[in-house]
């Protein structure tokens, strides 16, 4: 199967294949990670471009990606959330690996069970696990967190303009109204959403996913260990969607830390050296084509670096 096929994936359309490929300069007897499998797309085009020799190893905490893994030997499948990545390479034995991808956006498949709660376009329960191991649903959260708790991740991760109206009704509704389901919570809204309803919820429903799969937490956790997993001169190549994502893997990548490092600060006293090399100075974006075949890929961005020598 080659690269130009995976574009008919019901599953999920791989987003910035070639320029992923392409990024992580694959050698035939590499070792290479894949830290987000889902439908495969872009694993399976790696894995057409390494020899008999190579490996390739994907991570995916979704048991619904099992069902997308080619019969492939050279493919080791580790069903687990990517935050684990030096812990399980170690587990496998594999000291060093020479490229790294992750796709961070949410699989089309993912939003198009209706079941798993992440689309606003079906009633469901509130869910929204990526991994069904995991402990807190979505509607547990919306049930235990304090008003600050909710406001401050409804203004982070989702942008929601009134963040502490929303969760003032939240609070102040849990305890009179449902909000077990899709439509339950969506009810609880209708009277303080602010603009265009879809985009309104769109934004409600990003912000109580990430929070409730720690999406920021285990980017953070994957990144940190990118350094010491990739050989010297291995790459690391990290499609994102969100601005709060870009903006920790451009920091880490450039500084080697998460936070923005001012130009100059008379207290700073030791600048932290990454050890990484940016490769992509400015984010790549998917071709006017691509976001035509694919409207989901117009919000990401590719950024490349490579662990210095």
């Amino acid at each position: 199967m080659t690269a130009t096929n995976h574009i008919s994936d019901p599953y999920h359309v791989p987003v910035l294949l070639a320029e992923a490929l392409d990024a992580l300069a694959i050698q035939p007897d590499g070792i290479y990670v894949d830290c987000t499998f889902g439908g495969g797309g872009h694993a399976r085009a790696i894995l057409d471009k390494l020899g008999p020799t190579g490996k390739l190893v994907g991570f995916d905490q979704d048991a619904d990606a099992k069902q997308n893994l080619p019969a492939d030997e050279r493919l080791l499948f580790i069903p687990q959330n990517f935050r684990h990545l030096s812990r399980f390479l170690r587990l496998h034995k594999i000291v060093g690996v020479d490229g790294i991808l992750a796709d961070l956006g949410v699989s089309s498949h993912q939003f198009d069970e209706a079941d798993r709660g992440f689309s606003t376009r079906f009633d469901a329960p509130l869910d929204m696990r990526m991994d069904a191991r995991g402990e807190v649903t979505a509607a547990q959260v919306l049930q235990t967190y304090s008003e600050q708790a909710l406001h401050k991740f409804f203004e982070q991760y989702g942008e929601v303009t009134n963040a502490k109206t929303l969760a003032k009704t939240i609070v102040e509704q849990r305890g009179k109204q449902p909000m077990a389901t899709i439509n339950q919570f969506k009810a609880v809204l209708q009277p303080i959403v602010k603009g265009n309803p879809n985009k309104y919820f769109a934004q409600v429903f990003q912000a109580l996913r990430i929070e409730v799969n720690d999406e920021m937490g285990a980017l953070k956790e994957m990144l940190s260990q990118l350094p010491q997993v990739l050989k010297p001169g291995g790459r690391a190549a990290i499609i994102s969607f969100h601005s709060l994502e870009d903006r920790l893997v451009k920091n880490f990548f450039r500084d080697g830390r998460f936070e923005e490092v001012p130009d100059e600060n008379p207290f700073e006293n030791s600048k932290i050296q990454s050890a990484l090399r940016v490769i992509s100075k400015k984010p790549i974006i998917p071709s006017a084509a691509e976001m035509k075949i694919n409207p989901r890929s117009r919000s990401a961005k590719l950024r490349v670096a490579e662990r210095k020598l």
